[in-house]
């Protein structure tokens, strides 16, 4: 599927949500789209590497993350897990490490920024939870579209 946010907000904006935060781009995949599954965590990526160990089936899991630039939430090796299980993107409202090799893999990657310090791995946080990207909540099952101009999410909770 060929898309860009900025004509499928023209088509079905009032649909959409656009997240106003500011993302870097990351991996080779520009543009990725695909459910939701969510991760609410704060500088612990514990969570968020055991749903990406799982099959993602293009998925797109988003992480919130709290904005922190403190600790990284994802490297290379969680990345290349993500590809290894077939998830379409990942969007982290935080941090990545080792940006150099995740932007050589085959992978949808958009992240606040970098930093190369571990996170925690106690395993806190919660998945599959509504978690807000800036003013926009992102409910699992929620289809997300993401590409250069930034990320358009499905209004509203698609379990209700």
């Amino acid at each position: 599927m060929t898309f860009t946010t900025a004509d499928l907000f023209d088509e079905r904006g009032a649909e959409l949500a656009s997240v106003s935060l500011q993302f870097r781009n990351f991996g080779t995949r520009t543009a990725f789209s695909g459910p939701a599954r969510t991760v609410r965590c704060f500088q612990d990526n514990a969570l968020a590497k055991a749903v990406l160990a799982t099959a993602g089936n293009g998925a797109v899991l988003v992480v919130d993350g709290g904005g922190s630039l403190e600790t990284a939430l994802m490297g290379d090796m969680i990345a290349q897990s993500a590809v290894d299980n077939g998830w379409s993107g990942v969007i982290i409202n935080g941090a990545i490490r080792d940006s150099v090799v995740v932007d050589t893999l085959p992978l949808g990657v958009k992240a606040l920024g970098t930093n190369p310090a571990k996170s925690g791995k106690e395993g806190t946080g919660e998945a599959d939870v509504p978690v807000q990207l800036g003013a926009t909540t992102v409910w699992p099952g929620a289809m997300v579209y993401a590409d250069a101009d930034g990320i358009l999410v499905e209004r509203g909770n698609p379990v209700a």
